[in-house]
């Protein structure tokens, strides 16, 4: 039987960190692999829950979790209802919290506990991963996902001088409508980091064995964003997926009870990866 444990965890600043293990309970020391969303992204995104089942039914514990700083609130948890917190997010915040969900499953005990974990991340939390994947060896093998090459992809380059001058920009949610508040402190950090918050610098780093998954029909992060973390670390197994978007096939909601093809032929190869 496949079951779910639900956990609350001290993230950056101290602000609450909703996670969720998803596992058969049969075999409750299985592999485990740490989930990292992406920007304007959420652990119960779309069909993540149902990537979650797809690998317990395969062998593998599945932790996934909110960062502290995405907008979403222990009351809601699938709406960005604090925009104040989502403001204040920095990558090196976000850094932090992916450090405290390692820290809980290495340094911890119960059914989330584990001696090694397998990372993976999607979009920005691609990028994130790669970093975390360079800095911790706790980190056994990592998979990344429509992973950004950098965080400056993230927004175009010429909104960055009124952003500095008024102290804050705005990106739309398309799906929401929202207006999405970014401080000018997200640039400070970049500034200030430039080397810890260097995805590619960190992908040429990446010691332990990579797999680099992107969709040909990504409108949102390019296949050459793929293709420079390729170059940068070309010991990494590299596969582009036909036909796939930035989310595989998935929507927020997803009401399918299946996983769509392009995010099962992922979930597939991940598998077939991390089992070698």
């Amino acid at each position: 039987m496949i079951t779910k444990q639900n956990f609350n965890i001290p993230g950056a600043k101290g602000r609450g960190m909703l996670m969720d293990l998803t596992y058969k309970t049969s075999i409750k020391n299985a592999p485990l692999v740490i989930f990292a969303h992406g920007f304007k992204g959420f652990k119960d995104w779309g069909a993540h829950n149902l990537v979650a089942n797809y690998f317990a039914e395969h062998g593998f514990r599945f932790l996934k979790f909110n960062f502290s700083h995405n907008g979403t609130t222990a009351d809601k948890p699938t709406d960005f209802a604090d925009l104040i917190a989502f403001a204040d997010n920095t990558f090196s915040i976000e850094l932090e919290d992916l450090k405290a969900v390692i820290d809980f499953a290495c340094g911890g005990s119960g059914i989330a506990a584990a001696r090694s974990v397998y990372l993976m991340g999607h979009s920005m939390g691609g990028g994130m991963s790669i970093i975390k994947a360079a800095e911790d060896p706790r980190v056994k093998k990592l998979v990344t996902m429509a992973s950004i090459s950098g965080f400056r992809n993230l927004w175009p380059q010429e909104i960055e001088e009124q952003w500095r001058l008024t102290g804050i920009t705005y990106m739309l949610n398309k799906r929401t409508g929202q207006q999405m508040p970014l401080k000018v402190s997200l640039l400070n950090d970049l500034d200030r980091n430039p080397a810890r918050l260097d995805i590619l610098a960190h992908a040429a780093k990446v010691k332990q064995p990579w797999l680099i998954v992107h969709g040909d029909e990504d409108t949102s992060v390019p296949v050459t964003h793929a293709e420079e973390l390729k170059a940068a670390q070309p010991h990494a197994t590299y596969s582009v997926i036909q036909g796939a978007d930035h989310v595989f096939g998935a929507t927020q909601p997803y009401a399918e009870q299946s996983l769509p093809v392009h995010l099962l032929e992922f979930c597939k190869q991940t598998i077939a990866f991390l089992k070698k």
